[in-house]
């Protein structure tokens, strides 16, 4: 029985260590990526800001969530370091995922604004394109480690199950 606690425990460490690369894999993922939120309206908009460095990344990345769709009421536009309008579009579902081109150093702006009357809760995000290697590494490296601490968890509860059928 001690020897099957010890294994219990190192599994479950197992399991807490594959959360921890995983809530450390989303914070690489997000480095970089400015969020904001707030009701949208005729009068009012949300605006993100970010600062892009065209040096280490030629593509930027937006996103918009709506929480009370509404077709054709919501637009998302992306302004450069000079405001200018790069990028302008009507968002048609609740969310909204875009790359866009970098092509100067500098903040660029997410503004998304609203042609209904009523308030709408927006949420946005914008920032660099996050590197898919890194992504892919560290989200690979948290399945396995899930993977091989619930396996043994489930394991060691078979073995155990099964020596107390044989002890009874």
């Amino acid at each position: 029985m001690q020897k099957s606690g010890l294994v219990i425990v190192i599994f479950g460490l197992l399991i807490v260590a594959g959360l921890a690369v995983s809530v450390i894999e989303n914070q690489i993922t997000l480095e970089g990526i400015n969020q904001g939120n707030g009701k949208v309206s005729v009068a009012e908009t949300v605006t993100v800001t970010v600062g892009i460095d065209k040096e280490i990344t030629q593509t930027g990345i937006f996103a918009v969530q709506i929480m009370e769709f509404k077709e054709n009421t919501i637009s998302a536009k992306i302004l450069d370091p000079s405001n200018i309008e790069i990028i302008s579009q009507k968002i048609n579902e609740e969310t909204i995922e875009q790359e866009f081109q970098v092509f100067e150093t500098g903040n660029y702006q997410l503004v998304i604004e609203s042609s209904d009357d009523d308030e709408i809760y927006v949420a946005g995000a914008i920032g660099p394109l996050p590197d898919a290697g890194k992504k892919i590494i560290l989200s690979s490296m948290s399945l396995i480690i899930l993977i091989i601490g619930m396996a043994g968890l489930a394991v060691t509860g078979i073995i155990e199950i099964k020596n107390r059928k044989k002890s009874v």
